[in-house]
């Protein structure tokens, strides 16, 4: 495969989520607000492995779920529905996502992505193809998980944020982190709409909160220079929505932040590689934030 071609992976994905961006730009829609009301998995998931897809390709499969009104969040590729004894129905057309190949040649720099999710190897994005649950025929659906109520996804937020040993303090009508002092302010539980309202500013400004030297240790200001800052609000987003699907909450537009967009797609305009260091990141300072949880603890304890 070319250069031109490798690159391209970047660049589809690229262009498909800004396309996303700007068209919910009006009403502050990004394609990471999703809605977990039981119609659909927050968290996509491969049909065939049933584990749940990451980084970019969450965001490239809520948009797709969105564009297209699927009520699924199972996907798979053409052989994997085949393989379950599915067959995908004439005319379907396939979703774009990608999967990391780790580069054997570490000197291929310009080749390759630092932000992957490989554990400091040298990665390259390969494109591949998916369908939805919706577009296929003859598949085993399994029983939709139950939707927890409310007051119990809310419980499980207060507990999964309590665990992270966060300094939050509460009080006067601004939400932010303060990188000095490191600590996450917060108006008053009361003052939000509703505790969904509270957990999902909760988790955006948790989000800026491991980007900390002693947590995540994220730094853009090397690479992306006076659009670092735009950078981090957009993991932050990430991060926040990545939470609150693996939580269950619903992922509301925050209109405070609606100042934002015309720097995200600066950014993500002028570095096709950006929005994969974006999703990259959040997804690390969410995997950060599980693993603070006393089950992932207990499990590190018992594989040691």
């Amino acid at each position: 495969m070319s250069e031109a071609a490798r690159g391209d992976t970047y660049q589809t994905v690229t262009d498909r989520i800004v396309a996303a961006i700007e068209a919910g730009a009006g009403n502050w829609r990004m394609p990471w607000h999703v809605k977990s009301d039981g119609t659909m998995p927050a968290v996509p998931v491969n049909a065939a492995s049933g584990k749940p897809y990451r980084g970019v390709n969450v965001l490239a499969l809520w948009i797709a779920a969105e564009a297209a009104g699927y009520p699924s969040g199972r996907w798979a590729t053409y052989r994997q529905w085949t393989e379950l004894g599915a067959q995908v129905s004439k005319g379907e057309k396939s979703t774009f996502v990608v999967f990391w190949k780790v580069l054997a040649d570490q000197k291929a720099e310009d080749d390759s992505d630092d932000d992957a999710e490989g554990g400091g190897r040298r990665m390259m994005a390969r494109g591949y193809h998916v369908f939805n649950a919706a577009q296929v025929e003859g598949a085993a659906m399994p029983e939709p998980a139950p939707v927890a109520p409310e007051a119990d996804r809310i419980a499980e937020a207060e507990a999964f944020f309590g665990a992270l040993g966060a300094d939050i303090r509460h009080g006067g009508n601004r939400a932010y982190y303060a990188p000095g002092p490191d600590y996450v302010q917060m108006p008053p539980f009361a003052a939000f709409e509703n505790p969904i309202a509270y957990y999902a500013t909760l988790a955006h400004e948790g989000g800026h909160w491991t980007g900390h030297k002693a947590r995540c240790a994220r730094d853009f200001s090397g690479r992306f220079g006076t659009e670092a800052y735009a950078l981090e609000e957009l993991v932050a987003e990430l991060t926040a929505a990545f939470v609150c699907g693996d939580l269950g909450l619903a992922s509301e537009p925050r209109p405070d932040h609606a100042a934002y967009i015309a720097s995200w797609l600066k950014v993500l305009k002028n570095d096709k590689r950006a929005i994969f260091t974006a999703a990259s990141k959040a997804q690390q300072a969410a995997d950060w934030m599980h693993g603070c949880q006393p089950l992932a603890a207990e499990e590190e304890r018992d594989a040691a």
